[in-house]
């Protein structure tokens, strides 16, 4: 009976926006808001390659998908229901300025950036658990404050300290190579989204040579290490910019300071356009440039108007990252429907739909536990000091990549090894779909469900409310009338009522695709 369930919800779930005899939840008939700059460039790319952008999403799919993207976690259903009573006709750009100003905003974009700089104490890294803690505090209090992008990038180029007291120095030593060509290949990698493998030998030691004076000394202090100017080499150092222009750095001068102020000048061909692509790439599952930190001659932007336009934007707001944030969530290319209008392989590479992926492992996790209430419980394998976890921490708010659980390793989170985007992988495996369906654990969650419990005691014996309330706190939607037929149907099986019909549905509706995925 339980399978049953699963696959008439499951079906209903996947074939609902398509099927034309019953409504979308997923799309409405006219846009809520006016096209803007993003918008104008993706139409006359896709007007050039014959396709039609997808309808509008719906108010239920847009306000779920942004608490996703912005700040990694579900809407609560109060939050929902709120919204889709608000007839203000600017509730999408207000929703969008209230999660930018949330705690949890700086959380999630922590988590991003984590990943991004290699911030993890254990092995091949080794930060160890005090650098880490102090240069995951300095990035989550620069996403917090909003700190202009390029004086957070000068900041990790520049800057020379204890590894304890100047956070930024861990910038160059979570790496696992501390040569200068090591460390020229991470700032080309983060900065710029160059992957160094690609060019000449004679190129790459031109940049390393920025980095070649860049010494790493011990302290008495357990663990603790100053990265500073090696003082040995005492002539000047001559070097080449990534444009092939040379410099000669006179002796005494740091060559790291020479190459920021040629990286962090408006115009610079590399800076401001990486993270443009990089920050499209997070919020629309690809970047106009894909791989986003793959930027080469022969993989060009699948949109060159776009992407200028983006870094123009950026530049002239001073590297204001929320600025490029808001740009893109309130444009008519962000909220589109994930339904394409044309069966056509290359429409989520185009942006004529919204790009359906799975959810991280850190969001999947914490909607679990949100759901389940009983956290999850996570180890670290060389743990250096004793690791301890606040219960009421959320999973997105982990400092430390060696700190993991079974959970986070089989969907996908990254280990943080290389800073490469493609770490983290959000493809759907045999494994974790068995997992879903057969795990002791995420059936206990649901079982033991004080939310859930809640939900039924609202209801007050009425299945419909009861299932509604299902259906709003893991969907954040209204059920359709044919998944409540059949959620009713199965309810009144001797074998599945009271508790157990609604657990039934809750694990039902976790392995649905609709709630494994943010669309």
């Amino acid at each position: 009976m339980r399978s049953a369930l699963l696959a008439l919800v499951v079906c209903t779930a996947l074939h609902a926006g398509v099927a034309a005899a019953a409504p979308s939840p997923f799309e409405m008939d006219t846009w809520p808001s006016a096209a803007n700059g993003v918008d104008t460039r993706v139409l006359a790319a896709l007007q050039r390659q014959g396709l039609e952008p997808a309808a509008p999403c719906s108010d239920g799919v847009f306000i779920r998908r942004v608490y996703l993207d912005v700040i990694g976690a579900l809407p609560e259903p109060a939050a929902v229901l709120a919204f889709l009573a608000d007839t203000r006709p600017d509730k999408r750009a207000r929703l969008i300025d209230e999660l930018l100003a949330r705690p949890e905003f700086a959380e999630y974009w922590t988590l991003k950036w984590c990943d991004l700089l290699r911030v993890k104490a254990e092995f091949p890294i080794n930060l160890w658990p005090n650098a880490v803690q102090a240069y995951e505090r300095w990035i989550h209090e620069a996403v917090r404050t909003n700190v202009p992008y390029d004086q957070f990038a000068r900041a990790l180029l520049t800057s020379s300290g204890s590894n304890f007291r100047v956070p930024p120095v861990n910038f160059y030593r979570a790496l696992q190579s501390r040569e200068p060509q090591g460390l020229a290949e991470a700032v080309a990698l983060t900065l710029m989204g160059v992957r160094l493998a690609s060019w000449p030998a004679a190129r790459r030691d031109g940049l390393a040579a920025f980095f070649s004076r860049v010494a790493f000394k011990g302290t008495d202090e357990w663990k603790e290490e100053i990265v500073c100017l090696d003082p040995a080499p005492a002539g000047p150092l001559a070097a080449v910019f990534p444009d092939g222009t040379t410099v000669a750095i006179p002796a005494g001068d740091d060559p790291r300071v020479a190459f920021a102020e040629w990286l962090l000048t408006p115009g610079n061909p590399w800076f401001a356009r990486s993270i443009a692509n990089r920050v499209w790439a997070w919020l629309l599952g690809r970047g106009i440039i894909h791989e986003p930190d793959d930027i080469r001659p022969d993989n060009p932007p699948v949109n060159p108007e776009l992407l200028s336009y983006l870094e123009q934007e950026l530049v002239g707001a001073k590297y204001d990252l929320q600025h490029l944030f808001r740009l893109i969530l309130n444009s008519r290319t962000y909220q589109q429907s994930p339904l394409p209008r044309a069966a056509r392989r290359d429409a989520e590479a185009c942006f004529a739909c919204y790009p359906v992926r799975r959810l991280d492992a850190e969001v999947l996790i914490d909607a679990l536990v949100g759901v389940g209430g009983s956290r999850e419980r996570y180890e670290s394998r060389i743990p250096e000091p004793f690791t301890w976890i606040p219960e009421e921490q959320r999973t997105i708010a982990l400092a430390d990549g060696s700190i993991t659980s079974t959970f986070l390793q089989m969907f996908g989170r990254p280990p943080r090894d290389t800073g490469l985007e493609s770490e983290r992988t959000t493809n759907s495996t045999d494994a974790q779909r068995l997992f879903m369906l057969n795990s002791t654990d995420v059936y206990k969650r649901l079982a033991g469900s004080l939310r859930l419990r809640r939900v039924a005691l609202a209801a007050g014996g009425d299945r419909t409310q009861a299932i509604r309330g299902v259906y709003m706190a893991l969907l954040a939607r209204e059920p359709l009338a044919t998944e409540l037929a059949a959620a009713d149907a199965y309810w009144q099986d001797p074998r599945s009522e009271g508790d157990q019909g609604l657990t039934d549905l809750a694990w039902a509706l976790v392995n649905s695709m609709e709630f494994l995925y943010r669309h």
